[in-house]
């Protein structure tokens, strides 16, 4: 259509107006609302089988369609990457977690500006977009006040966003940014939030307010939460209707999944179960306590489940309530299959496989009873996830399929006539992309603010909403993940034995290979094999040659290489941070809350410092803190003394003056020194001069938590490090600033790596 072009004369009544229409979507272009969850299994949905209550979720599935053969890249990053890119992750620099972003194309963290966005496209087509939930696409180093935020949500194409940017964080007192800058909790653990019940809220309030205010333009929500990842946080009431709904174990509980799953044809006839691997224990040899303590986790994971799912419905609901639903293409998944990153006993605080503190019965069993709440922080056992992938192999990290085949839910009254079906052809997260283009009837764009955009890896798979005998959108792709190799062609797939590095129960217990050269290749016939359950490699040498020569062509095309299934290998390629804290850093209460992105390593040893006013009556309050219970640090006092605590997780030690401070202008501090002669020692400091000092027990963790947290200057906010203070805890006088000037150079970098993988 041709643009009018004005008329200028001297006055109005001589002119005549041009056109300058904004962009707008082709008429009917559907809503998009795209639900991202994190580590939930392929059988863990009531629709697909696992019979832990998911009314809101059962409901999309019975009104759409269940893709029994939809594939992730088996961890979290990359697979966000395809989804709102539609290119394969290495291909554009996410071969892994951003937060270990290295200097080699496939692992760069970064997305080109060859690969604009699916949001960004949207946008510029009339969409509006909104982003909530997990984002961790924001490379390690870039996630402070300074940014780049180019790769912040806003960067990618969203008009708003609210969420968290790492990769998991605390579901009772979470790390928040809304836009480009941080943000504290709307209320408090005690004041019943929960992160879940938050992020839903803010959806239904970009849905409302954006129909309200352009009623008739589509609009495109990423709401991604952070469940079903760890922390598995949910209030009591939700855990105690599944009491005792897992007694009878893991062994047994599969089985009954995977009879529902053939009964309801998500899986085909004739699939087999796979065994138990010989690693995971036989439920009925575990002693009654070890069952008592395991079966209480999956009763806590089954809560959070549930509770997600009645968050995803209040989501749903406002959609019907606004009348927009049947208009509105709903698309639900998991970014990987379950997580068995808390080994063989699981635990009450996911932390301490950071510090390779090892969990015990015992230790979890003291927690039993508050699993699931604020004083937690817990995972289940790997013997879970196992069965949370019924009737896979594996979980996530792997590239067979419990690692990289998960659930999809497509529903879209509007847009086909199928219902409760389910469809198997091949589908991979690079296929949304491409979907919602095609359904919303844009063109992706050959160039984006002058650069010419790369093709996209996936295709549009709306052929087969109606046509359950539609081809496969594709029938290549391949798969990579921490060394873990496979690849799909044609109805075929080859899978490496490659064990990945990086959990400690994986590294002691788990058999397969540990080196490239010697890893086996096992070749399955999917189209007679759904569960990758029968190597026939011995049958068909030629194929799997064939096959091994398309992986090495495809992770050549795709920046694959180099390899690396060891994260201290990994930090030695890594890029140096953009904005990493100076050897002396001076921070302000005004910036507070601050990312611990911005704090150095206080547990490579540093020294603290509050410039503040002392009050003449007894002085009392918070002068920084950083974390919590589960994992922190805060320099305070109480009742005139000063104190500082710190939580190794959910291991606390407080060192406080005997004496209180002094009223008037001091520097109040606390000097970590963790190779002082006889073990990890810390002093207390006034005006430089030693008030209190102790040998530590344990040190001081290297990373607080895995999913960062907040510093806050003057208070605490949403829990606090030790049962020495409530949260706020305000100090009561002046407090000007807080000096960190960082200690030893040479970090522990197993522990730094570590941190950085349990992230995911």
């Amino acid at each position: 259509m041709n643009q009018r072009r004005p008329v200028l004369g001297p006055d109005l009544a001589s002119s005549q107006p041009g056109d300058y229409p904004l962009p707008r979507p082709p008429d009917g272009a559907p809503n998009v609302v795209m639900i991202v969850l994190d580590d939930m299994g392929f059988a863990q949905l009531g629709c697909y089988g696992s019979g832990i209550d998911t009314p809101n979720i059962d409901r999309l599935a019975a009104d759409g369609l269940r893709y029994n053969r939809f594939h992730v890249t088996a961890i979290c990053s990359p697979t966000r990457a395809c989804l709102l890119t539609g290119r394969n992750h290495h291909h554009v620099g996410v071969g892994f977690l951003v937060d270990l972003p290295m200097a080699y194309p496939g692992y760069t963290g970064r997305i080109p500006k060859t690969a604009v966005p699916l949001p960004r496209v949207l946008r510029d087509a009339g969409y509006n977009t909104f982003a909530v939930g997990k984002w961790h696409l924001v490379p390690g180093g870039e996630r402070s006040d300074a940014g780049p935020f180019d790769r912040w949500p806003l960067g990618f194409g969203f008009e708003r966003y609210y969420g968290f940017l790492n990769g998991d964080t605390n579901q009772w007192a979470p790390s928040l940014a809304r836009d480009n800058h941080y943000v504290e909790p709307p209320r408090t653990p005690e004041e019943g939030y929960h992160l879940s019940e938050d992020l839903a809220d803010e959806a239904i309030r970009n849905i409302t307010r954006q129909q309200q205010a352009g009623a008739g333009r589509p609009f495109f929500l990423y709401f991604a939460l952070g469940a079903m990842h760890a922390p598995h946080h949910v209030a009591p009431e939700w855990v105690e209707r599944y009491r005792g709904s897992f007694d009878h174990g893991w062994d047994r509980w599969r089985e009954e999944v995977f009879a529902r799953q053939l009964e309801a044809g998500v899986v085909p006839e004739g699939t087999t179960l796979t065994p138990r691997p010989s690693w995971i224990d036989e439920w009925d040899s575990l002693p009654a306590e070890t069952r008592r303590v395991l079966a209480r986790q999956m009763e806590v994971y089954a809560g959070f489940l549930s509770h997600t799912d009645a968050q995803i419905g209040r989501v749903i609901d406002q959609l019907e309530k606004l009348g927009i639903l049947d208009d509105t293409i709903v698309m639900l998944v998991s970014d990987n299959g379950t997580s068995g990153e808390g080994g063989a006993l699981g635990t009450f605080n996911e932390h301490r496989f950071t510090e390779h503190v090892p969990d015990t019965v015992e230790t979890n069993g003291r927690w039993h009873d508050q699993l699931g709440d604020v004083h937690t922080y817990p995972h289940y056992s790997w013997g879970w996830a196992w069965a949370g992938n019924t009737p896979l192999r594996l979980w996530k990290r792997y590239t067979w399929l419990g690692g990289c085949r998960t659930p999809l839910i497509v529903h879209h009254p509007n847009g086909f006539a199928a219902r409760g079906e389910v469809r198997d052809q091949f589908v991979h997260a690079i296929d949304l992309a491409p979907t919602v283009l095609e359904l919303a009837g844009i063109t992706p764009p050959e160039t984006v603010d002058g650069v010419t955009q790369l093709p996209y890896d996936g295709a549009a798979i709306s052929a087969t909403f109606d046509d359950p005998d539609a081809p496969n959108p594709r029938d290549l792709q391949y798969f990579e993940m921490l060394g873990s190799r496979s690849i799909y062609c044609g109805g075929w797939k080859a899978t490496t034995d490659h064990v990945s590095r990086g959990v400690m129960d994986e590294e002691r217990l788990m058999e397969g290979s540990r080196d490239f050269p010697a890893d086996t290749w096992a070749l399955f016939d999917l189209e007679d094999d759904f569960s990758e359950a029968h190597d026939v490699a011995a049958e068909h040498p030629d194929r799997l040659a064939d096959l091994r020569q398309r992986w090495a062509a495809e992770a050549g095309r795709n920046n694959v290489f180099p390899m690396s299934d060891d994260l201290i290998a990994r930090v030695m390629a890594m890029m140096p941070p953009a904005n990493a804290p100076g050897p002396r850093v001076v921070y302000y209460p005004e910036s507070s809350p601050i990312v611990d992105a911005q704090v150095a390593r206080l547990g490579l040893g540093a020294r603290v410092t509050a410039d503040v006013h002392v009050p003449d009556d007894r002085a009392a309050g918070v002068l920084c803190a950083v974390g919590d219970w589960n994992g922190g640090f805060a320099l305070y006092v109480r009742d005139g003394r000063l104190a500082c605590a710190y939580s190794r997780a959910s291991d606390v030690h407080v060192v406080a003056s005997e004496a209180p401070v002094p009223a008037g202008e001091h520097r109040l501090g606390v000097h970590y020194d963790p190779s002082a002669a006889g073990g990890a020692e810390l002093t207390l400091l006034c005006d430089g001069d030693a008030i209190g000092r102790e040998r530590l027990p344990f040190p001081l963790p290297v990373v607080f938590q895995h999913g960062g947290t907040l510093m806050h200057l003057g208070y605490d906010a949403g829990l606090p490090v030790c049962d020495d203070y409530e949260v706020p805890f305000p100090w009561s006088g002046t407090l000007r600033s807080v000096t960190i000037e960082a200690g030893a150079v040479l970090a522990d970098l197993t522990r730094e790596l570590r941190a950085a993988m349990h992230s995911e």
